[in-house]
């Protein structure tokens, strides 16, 4: 089987193996993978795995950052007939304690230690009635030995993973993607984005989200290219690597371009192996993009847009756009994929076979989000032009979006609400020179008690991920609210 007619992922590493055999699969400091290589570790950690009592259907979360081990582990629940469910690096205890206990997790495989987040200690208090069994990636070689190497038996309509998002109610929910869906947008993914057997990859995205994991580790097995994970963004270790590693491709939010175009060091790094860059998430500038293409010479720049709820990848752009159009749209449905926008109230629609099940054990949250029709109801409000090219506008949903993570108000705004200080709280998000948006929230103090911005900032701290706190506060006698009561955030980001 060709790797690019395999529609499970034990397939996709299988054929990889055959056909790319000696070609490296995974470079990782001195860590070098061959394709054949890394069949064999994702054999073994499914074996392990196993051991332990997974098997078809049982979900098993990851919380590590970007490294050949995730990458192996990743594949190895799923090639054990596990659901993977990956967490967030910079999520606390209550953060991934929810999606452990909302999926049903039975194992966890960990990372303890990174960065200095104790994770399994932020679980302490935590319910997790059917979180049976934890591993951490220090215990690797014991894990891994005297196993016998195991595939499952899954098919393509199988469910592969759980990407749990949040929503305008402040609580995540798990999207169910499957093998198919896994593999077969990356194949249009892939085509568009000139992702070609040979090369070299940097996977800066976090495979927590389905830009890292589906659009970098599952794309590069599709097309027989390298992954180099980089487990945190630092430019200065960007630059040294795409010179090192002659990285050709190389994907990421405005971010990721614009910090790398204006280091001081960059002239003094050879970056002339690059040829694609991938960005999406959020406005793009016209000049970032004509950056690209003129200071480092990139043969290819496209923006693309998605959720996770449709496989991370809808619209695409195309070879042939110009900066304009790369930088002011998101590119035309890929192929097998509609994209409407609804004519009452300009919301965007997808429906395609990307187009995830469901969210998992929520049939309310899915009927919200799927109608009868089969379009995936996205909250964003965007325009298609006579080419059939989508421009996002505005958000019907309040989330923003903070250096290409998503940022739901909602979730923001619960936390604070606990905080005894505090009588009502609204949360936006406002522009940032660096991040995009980042949060800023209105706070109504309860008459009787005081509570100052460093409190509050020391508060949330330890109860969000490090990209959703608030940057500022401002405190008011009153949120401004319509007849009905709702608080007019509308008015809040006319005032910011």
């Amino acid at each position: 089987m060709e790797p690019l007619s395999a529609r499970t992922l034990p397939d996709l590493v299988r054929s990889g193996a055959e056909h790319h055999r000696d070609r490296e699969a995974i470079v990782d400091g001195s860590v070098r993978l061959t394709y054949a290589g890394l069949a064999e570790e994702v054999a073994r950690f499914a074996g392990a795995l196993a051991a332990r009592g997974v098997g078809k259907g049982d979900r098993v979360a990851l919380w590590a950052p970007n490294s050949w081990r995730w990458v192996v582990a990743a594949l190895g629940v799923v090639t054990a007939g596990g659901v993977l469910v990956p967490l967030n690096t910079r999520f606390k205890g209550p953060e991934a304690g929810y999606i452990l206990a909302r999926s049903g997790a039975r194992l966890l495989l960990v990372d303890d230690g990174f960065l200095g987040n104790r994770y399994v200690d932020s679980l302490a208090a935590e319910n997790l009635p059917d979180l049976s069994d934890i591993v951490t990636l220090a215990e690797w070689d014991t894990f891994v030995s005297r196993t016998a190497a195991v595939t499952a038996e899954v098919g393509p309509d199988d469910l592969s993973d759980l990407f749990f998002t949040s929503g305008t109610t402040g609580r995540p929910k798990g999207a169910m993607l499957t093998h198919r869906q896994s593999t077969q947008v990356y194949v249009a993914w892939s085509e568009l984005a000139d992702l070609r057997a040979g090369d070299r990859y940097l996977l800066v995205n976090p495979c927590f989200n389905t830009f890292g994991y589906k659009a970098g580790v599952i794309a590069c097995l599709l097309r027989g290219a390298t992954i180099v994970p980089q487990p945190v963004f630092d430019v200065a270790a960007s630059l040294r690597l795409i010179e090192q590693e002659r990285i050709t491709v190389l994907p990421g939010p405005p971010t990721l371009y614009t910090t790398l175009l204006d280091h001081p060091d960059r002239l003094s790094h050879d970056l002339s192996s690059l040829r694609v860059a991938v960005t999406g998430a959020t406005t793009v500038p016209v000049v970032m993009i004509e950056r690209l293409r003129e200071e480092l010479k990139l043969a290819r720049v496209l923006t693309a847009y998605g959720l996770t709820e449709s496989c991370g990848t809808a619209t695409m752009c195309r070879p042939d756009d110009d900066p304009t159009t790369v930088s002011t749209t998101c590119g035309a449905a890929i192929d097998g994929v509609e994209v409407a926008v609804d004519p009452v109230t300009s919301e965007v629609l997808i429906r395609g076979y990307n187009v995830m099940r469901g969210y998992w054990q929520d049939p309310a949250a899915t009927a919200d989000a799927l109608d009868a029709a089969g379009w995936l109801h996205t909250g964003d409000i965007g325009v298609l032009d006579e080419r059939g090219y989508l421009r996002i506008t505005d958000r019907l949903k309040d989330m923003f979006i903070v250096g290409g993570f998503n940022a739901y108000p909602a979730e923001i705004e619960q936390v604070l609400a606990r905080h005894e200080g505090v009588a009502e709280v609204a949360v936006i998000g406002v522009p940032d020179e660096r991040l995009g948006e980042v949060a800023r929230a209105y706070i109504v103090p309860r008459t009787d008690h005081t509570v100052t911005q460093e409190e509050l900032a020391v508060y949330c701290k330890g109860r969000l991920a490090n990209y959703k706190l608030p940057r500022s506060y401002v405190f008011l006698d009153a949120l401004p609210r319509n007849a009905s009561g709702k608080v007019l955030k509308t008015t809040l980001r006319a005032a910011a």
